[in-house]
């Protein structure tokens, strides 16, 4: 399956935390080969971002560090 194939059959997926509006909000779905898509809950027919495995691992470590608290 290609890409574009995979991105629109992906299972995407928001944040429990999120509010019921649907707004200001990223989607994140599995993808093959531990990449991740990510893209935004208001424009869902844009293209989303694909992130490797390694990159998305550092994101969440560094979340759960802290690394992004303003």
């Amino acid at each position: 399956m290609d890409l574009s194939d995979e991105l629109s059959k992906a299972a995407w997926r928001k944040a429990t935390k999120s509010g019921p509006n649907g707004g200001d909000c990223l989607e994140v779905a599995p993808l093959s080969g531990g990449r991740v898509g990510l893209r935004d809950t208001e424009a869902p027919e844009q293209a989303p971002f694909v992130v490797s495995a390694g990159v998305w691992d550092a994101f969440l470590d560094g979340a759960k560090k802290g690394e992004f608290d303003f």
